[in-house]
Protein backbone atom coordinates (compact mmCIF):
# COMPACT_ATOMS: atom_id res chain seq x y z
CA UNK A 1 0.00 0.00 0.00
CA UNK A 2 1.31 3.51 0.02
CA UNK A 3 1.79 5.28 3.13
CA UNK A 4 3.46 8.02 4.62
CA UNK A 5 6.29 7.25 6.95
CA UNK A 6 8.20 9.79 9.21
CA UNK A 7 11.73 9.67 9.72
CA UNK A 8 12.70 12.66 11.80
CA UNK A 9 12.38 15.98 11.54
CA UNK A 10 10.71 17.56 8.26
CA UNK A 11 11.71 14.36 6.67
CA UNK A 12 8.58 12.94 5.39
CA UNK A 13 8.27 9.97 2.38
CA UNK A 14 5.71 8.82 0.82
CA UNK A 15 6.62 5.07 -0.16
CA UNK A 16 5.52 1.44 -0.38
CA UNK A 17 5.14 -0.55 2.26
CA UNK A 18 3.22 -3.90 3.74
CA UNK A 19 -0.52 -3.50 4.28
CA UNK A 20 -0.58 -4.00 8.17
CA UNK A 21 -1.12 -7.55 8.93
CA UNK A 22 -3.90 -7.84 11.77
CA UNK A 23 -3.88 -10.07 14.66
CA UNK A 24 -7.30 -11.70 17.21
CA UNK A 25 -8.87 -8.50 17.96
CA UNK A 26 -7.71 -6.56 15.55
CA UNK A 27 -9.27 -4.69 12.04
CA UNK A 28 -8.13 -3.17 9.16
CA UNK A 29 -9.47 -0.34 7.74
CA UNK A 30 -9.28 0.80 4.37
CA UNK A 31 -9.13 4.67 5.12
CA UNK A 32 -11.44 7.17 3.32
CA UNK A 33 -10.32 10.40 5.36
CA UNK A 34 -7.48 11.66 7.07
CA UNK A 35 -7.14 15.11 8.17
CA UNK A 36 -4.48 17.22 8.97
CA UNK A 37 -4.03 18.35 12.21
CA UNK A 38 -2.02 21.12 14.28
CA UNK A 39 -0.67 18.24 16.15
CA UNK A 40 0.83 16.37 13.21
CA UNK A 41 2.15 19.81 11.66
CA UNK A 42 4.18 20.19 14.94
CA UNK A 43 5.53 16.40 15.13
CA UNK A 44 6.60 16.81 11.32
CA UNK A 45 8.28 20.05 12.35
CA UNK A 46 10.14 18.35 15.08
CA UNK A 47 10.28 14.97 13.86
CA UNK A 48 8.95 13.53 16.90
CA UNK A 49 6.82 13.40 19.87
CA UNK A 50 6.62 12.55 23.38
CA UNK A 51 4.14 10.04 23.77
CA UNK A 52 2.53 9.45 20.32
CA UNK A 53 5.37 9.12 17.59
CA UNK A 54 9.25 7.68 17.55
CA UNK A 55 10.31 7.93 13.80
CA UNK A 56 10.38 5.47 11.73
CA UNK A 57 6.63 5.43 11.85
CA UNK A 58 3.74 5.34 9.89
CA UNK A 59 1.98 8.88 10.24
CA UNK A 60 -1.20 10.57 11.17
CA UNK A 61 -4.12 10.08 13.43
CA UNK A 62 -7.61 11.57 12.80
CA UNK A 63 -9.23 9.17 10.12
CA UNK A 64 -12.45 7.45 9.15
CA UNK A 65 -12.69 4.21 6.62
CA UNK A 66 -14.58 1.17 6.14
CA UNK A 67 -13.71 -1.89 7.58
CA UNK A 68 -11.94 -4.54 4.84
CA UNK A 69 -10.84 -7.34 7.37
CA UNK A 70 -11.84 -8.50 11.25
CA UNK A 71 -9.79 -10.23 13.25
CA UNK A 72 -10.12 -13.46 15.22
CA UNK A 73 -12.60 -12.61 19.05
CA UNK A 74 -14.19 -8.92 16.94
CA UNK A 75 -17.47 -8.40 18.31
CA UNK A 76 -19.66 -5.78 17.37
CA UNK A 77 -17.90 -5.23 13.95
CA UNK A 78 -18.40 -6.60 10.63
CA UNK A 79 -16.67 -6.41 7.11
CA UNK A 80 -18.33 -3.45 5.43
CA UNK A 81 -19.57 -1.05 8.03
CA UNK A 82 -18.20 2.62 8.31
CA UNK A 83 -16.41 3.39 11.27
CA UNK A 84 -14.20 6.11 13.04
CA UNK A 85 -11.50 4.81 15.19
CA UNK A 86 -9.61 7.09 17.96
CA UNK A 87 -6.25 7.25 17.97
CA UNK A 88 -5.43 5.53 21.29
CA UNK A 89 -7.58 4.00 23.84
CA UNK A 90 -6.86 3.43 27.66
CA UNK A 91 -5.59 0.51 29.91
CA UNK A 92 -9.30 1.06 32.40
CA UNK A 93 -7.40 -0.69 35.07
CA UNK A 94 -4.14 1.78 36.25
CA UNK A 95 -4.21 4.19 39.03
CA UNK A 96 -5.65 6.95 36.83
CA UNK A 97 -8.41 4.98 34.84
CA UNK A 98 -9.41 4.29 38.48
CA UNK A 99 -10.00 8.18 38.74
CA UNK A 100 -11.59 8.69 35.75
CA UNK A 101 -8.71 10.56 34.34
CA UNK A 102 -8.31 7.85 31.52
CA UNK A 103 -6.52 10.35 29.42
CA UNK A 104 -3.52 10.39 31.46
CA UNK A 105 -3.69 6.69 31.89
CA UNK A 106 0.12 4.99 32.76
CA UNK A 107 -0.60 2.59 29.41
CA UNK A 108 -2.53 4.61 26.97
CA UNK A 109 -1.92 2.77 23.56
CA UNK A 110 -1.43 5.27 20.67
CA UNK A 111 -1.83 4.48 16.99
CA UNK A 112 -0.84 6.16 14.20
CA UNK A 113 -0.54 5.89 10.54
CA UNK A 114 -3.97 7.36 9.29
CA UNK A 115 -1.99 9.55 5.74
CA UNK A 116 -1.89 5.33 4.18
CA UNK A 117 -4.25 3.42 2.25
CA UNK A 118 -5.06 1.37 5.20
CA UNK A 119 -4.52 1.23 8.67
CA UNK A 120 -4.89 -2.00 11.32
CA UNK A 121 -6.54 -0.51 14.26
CA UNK A 122 -5.66 -2.62 17.62
CA UNK A 123 -7.44 -4.85 19.59
CA UNK A 124 -7.78 -2.31 22.06
CA UNK A 125 -9.37 0.57 20.40
CA UNK A 126 -11.44 -1.70 18.97
CA UNK A 127 -13.33 -2.51 22.05
CA UNK A 128 -12.96 0.74 24.07
CA UNK A 129 -13.10 3.26 20.96
CA UNK A 130 -13.85 2.57 17.59
CA UNK A 131 -17.27 3.30 16.66
CA UNK A 132 -20.09 2.95 13.65
CA UNK A 133 -21.07 5.97 11.54
CA UNK A 134 -24.79 6.37 11.38
CA UNK A 135 -26.08 6.79 7.43
CA UNK A 136 -25.24 10.44 6.39
CA UNK A 137 -22.36 11.18 8.16
CA UNK A 138 -19.44 11.56 6.41
CA UNK A 139 -15.79 10.47 6.62
CA UNK A 140 -14.34 13.99 6.74
CA UNK A 141 -17.25 14.97 9.34
CA UNK A 142 -16.46 12.04 11.58
CA UNK A 143 -12.66 12.37 11.40
CA UNK A 144 -13.73 15.41 13.07
CA UNK A 145 -14.40 13.87 16.30
CA UNK A 146 -11.24 13.36 17.73
CA UNK A 147 -9.80 16.84 17.96
CA UNK A 148 -13.50 17.61 18.68
CA UNK A 149 -13.07 15.15 21.64
CA UNK A 150 -9.69 17.50 22.96
CA UNK A 151 -11.65 20.12 22.77
CA UNK A 152 -14.86 18.73 24.50
CA UNK A 153 -12.14 18.43 27.23
CA UNK A 154 -10.14 21.51 27.18
CA UNK A 155 -14.17 22.86 27.53
CA UNK A 156 -15.21 20.65 30.29
CA UNK A 157 -12.08 21.77 31.96
CA UNK A 158 -12.46 25.56 32.28
CA UNK A 159 -15.69 25.64 34.43
CA UNK A 160 -17.65 27.35 32.18
CA UNK A 161 -20.65 29.00 32.81
CA UNK A 162 -23.41 30.66 30.55
CA UNK A 163 -22.93 34.07 30.05
CA UNK A 164 -19.19 33.34 30.88
CA UNK A 165 -16.70 36.44 29.41
CA UNK A 166 -14.27 33.47 27.67
CA UNK A 167 -11.16 34.41 25.66
CA UNK A 168 -9.86 32.14 22.60
CA UNK A 169 -6.52 32.88 21.90
CA UNK A 170 -5.68 31.47 18.24
CA UNK A 171 -8.05 30.37 15.94
CA UNK A 172 -6.81 27.60 14.14
CA UNK A 173 -8.83 24.71 13.47
CA UNK A 174 -8.59 23.93 16.88
CA UNK A 175 -9.14 27.49 18.33
CA UNK A 176 -12.30 27.84 16.12
CA UNK A 177 -13.74 24.51 17.70
CA UNK A 178 -13.42 26.40 21.21
CA UNK A 179 -14.99 29.31 19.88
CA UNK A 180 -17.99 27.17 18.16
CA UNK A 181 -18.52 24.87 21.16
CA UNK A 182 -18.42 27.89 24.08
CA UNK A 183 -21.36 29.85 22.08
CA UNK A 184 -23.53 27.25 21.06
CA UNK A 185 -23.03 24.62 23.52
CA UNK A 186 -21.85 26.80 27.06
CA UNK A 187 -23.76 30.02 25.84
CA UNK A 188 -20.50 32.17 26.84
CA UNK A 189 -19.61 35.33 25.63
CA UNK A 190 -16.59 34.92 23.38
CA UNK A 191 -13.88 37.17 22.67
CA UNK A 192 -11.50 35.63 19.63
CA UNK A 193 -8.29 36.85 19.61
CA UNK A 194 -5.89 36.47 16.67
CA UNK A 195 -3.24 37.47 14.38
CA UNK A 196 -4.58 37.30 11.23
CA UNK A 197 -7.57 39.37 10.04
CA UNK A 198 -9.29 36.30 7.79
CA UNK A 199 -9.13 34.65 11.22
CA UNK A 200 -11.40 36.96 13.08
CA UNK A 201 -14.06 36.60 10.17
CA UNK A 202 -13.89 33.00 10.09
CA UNK A 203 -14.36 33.81 14.37
CA UNK A 204 -17.70 35.69 13.76
CA UNK A 205 -18.60 33.46 11.62
CA UNK A 206 -18.38 30.68 14.04
CA UNK A 207 -20.41 32.95 16.51
CA UNK A 208 -17.14 34.54 18.17
CA UNK A 209 -18.84 38.07 19.70
CA UNK A 210 -15.93 40.16 19.99
CA UNK A 211 -12.60 40.55 18.10
CA UNK A 212 -8.96 41.59 18.86
CA UNK A 213 -6.61 41.28 16.71
CA UNK A 214 -3.40 40.98 18.53
CA UNK A 215 -0.61 42.71 16.73
CA UNK A 216 0.66 43.90 20.29
CA UNK A 217 0.24 41.50 23.27
CA UNK A 218 0.01 45.09 25.66
CA UNK A 219 -2.79 46.02 23.77
CA UNK A 220 -4.86 42.84 23.18
CA UNK A 221 -5.15 42.41 27.19
CA UNK A 222 -5.90 46.41 27.22
CA UNK A 223 -9.12 45.46 24.76
CA UNK A 224 -10.39 42.26 27.11
CA UNK A 225 -10.11 44.43 30.04
CA UNK A 226 -12.13 47.56 28.02
CA UNK A 227 -14.71 44.45 26.79
CA UNK A 228 -15.26 43.59 30.99
CA UNK A 229 -15.97 46.30 32.44
CA UNK A 230 -12.16 46.61 33.26
CA UNK A 231 -12.19 43.19 34.93
CA UNK A 232 -10.60 41.03 32.38
CA UNK A 233 -12.51 37.38 31.37
CA UNK A 234 -13.54 34.76 33.24
CA UNK A 235 -11.93 32.05 31.26
CA UNK A 236 -8.82 32.13 29.08
CA UNK A 237 -8.21 29.25 26.48
CA UNK A 238 -4.53 29.46 24.97
CA UNK A 239 -4.85 26.96 21.75
CA UNK A 240 -1.69 27.64 20.50
CA UNK A 241 1.48 26.36 22.51
CA UNK A 242 3.84 28.86 22.40
CA UNK A 243 5.04 30.44 25.97
CA UNK A 244 4.49 34.11 25.31
CA UNK A 245 0.79 33.31 24.77
CA UNK A 246 0.26 31.32 28.19
CA UNK A 247 1.82 34.69 29.96
CA UNK A 248 -0.40 37.20 27.77
CA UNK A 249 -3.28 34.93 28.65
CA UNK A 250 -2.83 35.45 32.63
CA UNK A 251 -3.05 39.02 32.58
CA UNK A 252 -6.23 38.72 30.53
CA UNK A 253 -8.15 37.18 33.43
CA UNK A 254 -10.27 39.08 36.28
CA UNK A 255 -9.57 37.93 40.25
CA UNK A 256 -10.89 34.61 40.26
CA UNK A 257 -10.83 33.74 36.68
CA UNK A 258 -9.53 30.26 35.08
CA UNK A 259 -6.75 29.92 32.33
CA UNK A 260 -6.55 26.48 30.75
CA UNK A 261 -2.94 26.19 28.28
CA UNK A 262 -4.66 24.28 25.78
CA UNK A 263 -1.48 24.28 23.51
CA UNK A 264 1.09 22.15 24.16
CA UNK A 265 4.61 23.91 23.72
CA UNK A 266 8.10 22.49 22.58
CA UNK A 267 9.47 20.23 25.20
CA UNK A 268 11.72 21.62 27.30
CA UNK A 269 9.81 24.96 27.59
CA UNK A 270 9.47 27.20 30.31
CA UNK A 271 7.19 29.67 31.39
CA UNK A 272 7.89 32.35 33.66
CA UNK A 273 4.71 33.99 36.01
CA UNK A 274 4.00 36.78 37.88
CA UNK A 275 3.69 35.18 41.27
CA UNK A 276 1.63 38.28 42.92
CA UNK A 277 -1.08 38.11 40.19
CA UNK A 278 -1.39 34.59 40.56
CA UNK A 279 -1.72 34.58 44.64
CA UNK A 280 -3.25 37.76 45.22
CA UNK A 281 -6.19 37.08 42.41
CA UNK A 282 -6.54 33.56 42.91
CA UNK A 283 -5.73 33.08 39.94
CA UNK A 284 -6.58 28.75 38.49
CA UNK A 285 -3.69 27.78 35.58
CA UNK A 286 -5.23 24.00 34.30
CA UNK A 287 -3.77 22.35 31.28
CA UNK A 288 -6.10 19.57 29.28
CA UNK A 289 -4.37 16.77 27.53
CA UNK A 290 -6.03 14.78 24.75
CA UNK A 291 -9.78 12.77 25.33
CA UNK A 292 -11.36 9.91 26.79
CA UNK A 293 -13.33 7.11 25.19
CA UNK A 294 -16.80 8.87 27.13
CA UNK A 295 -15.72 12.14 24.93
CA UNK A 296 -14.88 10.50 21.96
CA UNK A 297 -18.57 9.18 21.99
CA UNK A 298 -19.92 12.50 23.40
CA UNK A 299 -18.06 14.40 19.96
CA UNK A 300 -18.83 12.19 17.72
CA UNK A 301 -22.62 12.73 18.50
CA UNK A 302 -22.32 16.18 18.00
CA UNK A 303 -20.51 15.41 14.52
CA UNK A 304 -23.60 13.37 13.89
CA UNK A 305 -26.46 16.04 14.75
CA UNK A 306 -24.50 18.08 12.99
CA UNK A 307 -22.81 20.57 15.43
CA UNK A 308 -19.69 20.85 14.13
CA UNK A 309 -19.27 19.71 10.41
CA UNK A 310 -16.36 19.10 8.02
CA UNK A 311 -17.74 22.31 5.67
CA UNK A 312 -16.45 24.73 8.42
CA UNK A 313 -12.78 23.19 9.29
CA UNK A 314 -11.72 21.58 6.17
CA UNK A 315 -11.22 23.75 3.24
CA UNK A 316 -8.86 21.43 0.88
CA UNK A 317 -8.64 17.87 -0.65
CA UNK A 318 -5.68 16.64 -1.52
CA UNK A 319 -4.20 12.87 -2.68
CA UNK A 320 -1.90 11.52 -0.39
CA UNK A 321 1.19 11.89 -2.43
CA UNK A 322 0.82 15.27 -1.50
CA UNK A 323 1.05 15.30 1.82
CA UNK A 324 4.94 16.56 1.97
CA UNK A 325 3.56 19.77 0.16
CA UNK A 326 0.64 20.24 2.46
CA UNK A 327 2.39 19.68 5.68
CA UNK A 328 5.39 22.36 4.13
CA UNK A 329 2.67 24.46 3.39
CA UNK A 330 0.65 24.42 6.81
CA UNK A 331 4.13 25.06 8.31
CA UNK A 332 4.30 28.52 7.14
CA UNK A 333 0.64 29.46 7.37
CA UNK A 334 -0.30 29.37 10.96
CA UNK A 335 -3.86 28.70 11.19
CA UNK A 336 -4.58 27.40 8.38
CA UNK A 337 -7.91 25.22 8.72
CA UNK A 338 -7.54 21.05 7.62
CA UNK A 339 -7.32 19.51 4.63
CA UNK A 340 -8.49 15.92 3.75
CA UNK A 341 -5.76 13.62 2.62
CA UNK A 342 -7.70 11.23 0.16
CA UNK A 343 -5.15 7.99 0.09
Amino acid sequence: MTAAVLYGKEHLEIEQVDVPTIGAGDVLVRVRAALTCGTDVKVFRRGYHARMIKPPALFGHELAGDIVSVGEGVKGFQLGQRVMAANSAPCGVCFYCQRDQENLCEDLLFNNGAYAEYIRIPDRIVRRNMYVLEDGVGYQDAALAEPLACVMRGLEESGIKPGDNVVIIGLGPIGMMFVRLAKSMYKARVIAVGRRQPQLDRAARMGADELILNKDGADAVSAVKAMTHGRGADVVIEAVGLPELWQLGVHMLRRGGVINFFGGCASGTEVGLDTNLLHYSELTCKASFHHTPALMRKALEAVTRGYITAKDFVNGVEPLTNLLEVMQHLMSHNGHLKTAIIP
